[in-house]
């Protein structure tokens, strides 16, 4: 009985102990809704992208080791005291102040793609530790769970992501980024539906019969050849999209600059538009599968084709778009157009 009510006071006193952590993961919260709802400020002062990004290392580093030190205290008997516990919260709360600090240094004017790939760095880490203060609170109080192991290796990979971050000329660097992710979903997509189209005569080939639909063989599961043929153009547009992608992110490269306020917004532009790409592939590839709605396949073949129309409007209206450059986007607006065409003309009985 004395064993019994002796652990039965422990463990208060080692909820106890805990409670400056429940404290610190509030203070938490409340920085992860600030990052989300907030913008940075302009600067008070000259602002240096180097000191920028050693600062911003620093700080991710010093988080890591953080949240290594907290998982540790907590991994084994016997648990922190409320002083030890006050202190590791402390320690972790000043990390994290300090990455959200950093990253409000970054004036608007850096350009807002950057400032997005930072932003949601940093957003990242502030959720990695609250899920390891939560981890760590609903845990039992003797034991190391996977899921504090799991949670604490969160943390690391989300701090290393720093290093991952573009960081050449200013907003040119990230955009490059944006733009590369961009055409790496697109050529996925262009691919998948190529080889659907080959394999040929059951696009659905890779799906197990399931109880609950039936057979198959009960759906309407082929292509016919109208359906192939209107087909054809939609991955027209698709390829269109990608060659698209392509070009624009060569042209960044070859001729991006972040020297003027409107150089800047011109590429965050770009960046904006080209992420309206990748969705609208999507979606026209969706429809392209049996059994084919043409209006829904017409509708979807739309929409990205005055995705990419603006994409391309957007790119030569800029200062990566000089004279030499312009060549592929007047030939890749008329295979859009083209395209366009095919599928109106296939799908005009419909209407």
């Amino acid at each position: 009985a004395d064993v019994t009510r002796g652990a039965l006071r422990g463990r208060p006193a080692a909820m106890e102990a805990r409670e400056p952590l429940r404290d610190v993961r509030g203070a938490l919260r409340a920085v992860l809704a600030r990052l989300r709802e907030g913008e940075p400020g302009e600067g008070r002062e000259p602002f240096e992208l180097p000191r920028f990004w050693d600062a911003l290392g620093q700080t991710f580093q010093v988080t890591s080791q953080e949240a290594t030190k907290l998982s540790l205290a907590f991994s084994r008997p016997p648990q922190p005291s409320a002083e030890d516990c006050r202190k590791l919260s402390e320690d972790v709360q000043n990390a994290i102040l300090a990455v959200a600090t950093v990253y409000y240094w970054l004036p608007k004017g850096q350009g807002t793609t950057l400032r997005k790939m930072v932003r949601d760095a940093t957003t990242e880490v502030v959720e990695g530790m609250i899920q390891l203060t939560d981890t760590i609170l609903n845990a039992p109080v003797e034991s190391l769970s996977q899921e504090q192991l799991i949670s604490t290796g969160s943390v690391w990979e989300a701090c290393e992501q720093v290093s991952n971050l573009p960081r050449g000329e200013y907003n040119q660097a990230a955009v490059v980024s944006a733009l590369a992710a961009c055409l790496g979903v697109v050529k996925d997509a262009v691919e998948e539906m190529e080889h659907a189209l080959v394999e040929g005569q059951d696009p659905y080939g890779d799906i197990m019969e399931d109880e609950e639909l039936g057979f198959r063989g009960n759906r309407d599961t082929y292509w016919s050849e109208a359906d192939r043929q209107l087909l054809s153009s939609c991955m027209g547009l698709m390829k269109a999209s990608k060659a698209c992608l392509k070009k624009v992110l060569a042209a960044v490269k070859a001729h991006g600059k972040a020297d003027s306020p409107e150089q800047i917004a011109q590429l965050d532009d770009l960046a904006d538009i080209a992420n309206e790409i990748s969705p609208s592939v999507d979606e026209l590839a969706l429809s392209m599968y049996p059994p084919v709605n043409p209006l829904a396949v017409r509708l979807n073949a739309a929409k990205l084709a005055s995705v990419l129309k603006k994409v391309l409007e957007i790119a030569k209206a800029s200062h990566v778009c000089p004279p030499s450059e312009e060549g592929w986007v007047q030939f890749l607006t008329g295979a859009v157009d083209h395209n366009m065409n095919k599928v109106k003309d296939f799908t005009q009985s419909q209407l």
